[in-house]
C-alpha cells in the first residue's frame, strides 16, 4: 500500500482537489511525471493534459487542465492551473475555441518566438482534444 500525501488541485475558480491521495500523474512541461509521497522538492510548469488522481480507496479521477504550476514536496503537491475541470465536464466547444484562439494567436504573432511558442500551445490542446474526444 503506497504511502498518502496531500494533494490539492486549485483552478481560479474554485478548489477542485483537497484530500490524501496515494499517486497523480501531472502532465509537466517537460513530460508527464508522477508524483508519489516523499516526492523530492520540484515546481514545475503544466502543460495542457490530463491530471490523474489515484486515491486512497483506489479510485481515478482525470481533471483536464489547461496549463499552471505545480509545487511538489516530501508532504505533497499543490498544482495551480489557469483552468481546470473534471473529465467528464468537458465541453468540446470550449476545447474547439481555444483550438480556434490559439490558432489566431499564431495567426497574428509578431515574432517568431511568439509564433513558436502559440503553435506549442495549439499542438498541445489539439492532442488533447484527440485524447479526449474521439470523433
Amino acid at each position: 500500500m503506497a504511502e498518502a500525501f496531500k494533494f490539492e488541485l486549485v483552478s481560479p475558480e474554485r478548489l477542485l482537489v483537497s484530500e490524501q491521495v496515494d499517486s497523480v500523474v501531472i502532465p509537466g512541461a517537460e513530460g508527464e511525471m508522477t508524483v508519489l509521497a516523499q516526492h523530492a522538492p520540484v515546481m514545475t510548469m503544466i502543460k495542457p493534459g490530463v491530471v490523474t488522481v489515484k486515491t486512497t480507496a483506489g479510485k481515478e479521477e482525470r481533471y483536464v487542465v489547461f496549463g499552471g504550476f505545480a509545487d511538489i514536496l516530501p508532504s505533497g503537491c499543490t498544482l495551480l492551473a489557469e483552468s481546470a475541470t473534471h473529465v467528464n465536464d468537458i465541453d468540446r466547444a470550449d476545447i474547439a475555441r481555444r483550438i480556434q484562439e490559439a490558432r489566431e494567436d499564431a495567426a497574428d504573432a509578431k515574432d517568431d518566438e511568439s509564433r513558436a511558442k502559440a503553435e506549442q500551445f495549439l499542438s498541445q490542446l489539439t492532442t488533447l482534444e484527440g485524447a479526449l474526444l474521439p470523433a
